[in-house]
């Protein structure tokens, strides 16, 4: 009975992994491939992309809108309502985004404020461990970043994401996309999505759309260059980072 019983777990497990495989191959085949941007001469380079974001200059909701657009509507998110929701860029409370709280003594206005959430590009990223396909891997200059041709939509990068910082595509996306940016792929049904730091951008000479939108509220730079204005912003400011105790390194900087 209980060889039976192990034989069958585990032709069922095989089944249903080849099922799943199967399903999100065929949603990720008709992907284009675009991480591999051929960089130009203009193109923009670091030892490890890094972002600080001065909590300091939001004041409103509306403060930060300018900038969730900018990156929606450069990459195609849909605006899909409910618990489908697909997002590079959002916010949320203060006790929702640092759940262990780095410093207790920490001013009482700062519990009351929004914070700007994306993925945070980790020195050590667990989605990247976890996936089966390597469709998620970090590349060397610290950006952890998406190959919609290799996800099979089973979706343990977003198990092993302990920021909640991927979206899952459980319908086509394209009817909900109000305005296409001809220049950035759209995605389908059935693979997972995230902020990728604007590769394609840093290989045209560009900063990412949520920095040039931010008007000086987020820094982006090299964090192994001492020179650099973000090291800079890092030295002369306090800053946190979410949930630093589980050894992630992330790349994102809360200056506060």
């Amino acid at each position: 009975m209980k060889t039976n019983r192990r034989h069958f777990l585990k032709v069922a497990g095989v089944t249903a992994l080849g099922l799943a495989a199967g399903a999100g191959t065929a949603a990720a085949s008709y992907l284009p491939h675009y991480d591999h941007v051929t960089p130009n001469h203009d193109h923009l380079v670091a030892g490890r992309w890094g972002m600080a974001i001065d909590t300091r200059k939001f004041h409103s909701k509306e403060d930060f809108l300018p900038l969730v657009q900018a990156c929606h509507k450069d990459h195609n998110v849909p605006t899909i309502p409910g618990k489908q929701e697909v997002k590079w860029l959002w916010t949320d409370s203060f006790h929702h985004s640092f759940p262990t709280e780095p410093n207790e003594f920490l001013s009482e206005d700062i519990h009351h404020r929004s914070f700007l959430l994306m993925c945070n590009h980790c020195k050590n990223p667990p989605c990247v461990r976890v996936c089966p396909t390597q469709a998620t891997y970090k590349r060397a200059d610290g950006i952890v970043i998406m190959d919609m041709h290799r996800c099979i939509g089973c979706r343990f990068c977003m198990a092993g994401c302990p920021y909640g910082s991927r979206s899952f595509n459980f319908q086509d996306p394209r009817p909900f996309i109000a305005e296409q940016n001809k220049e950035y792929p759209t995605r389908m049904k059935g693979v997972v999505e995230k902020c990728n730091f604007c590769a394609e951008r840093l290989a045209e000479g560009k900063l990412p759309a949520c920095v040039e939108a931010s008007e000086g509220k987020l820094i982006f730079g090299d964090l192994e260059n001492p020179e650099s204005e973000i090291r800079q912003a890092l030295a002369e400011n306090y800053t946190i980072r979410r949930k630093p105790d589980l050894g992630t390194d992330p790349s994102v900087f809360y200056i506060i």
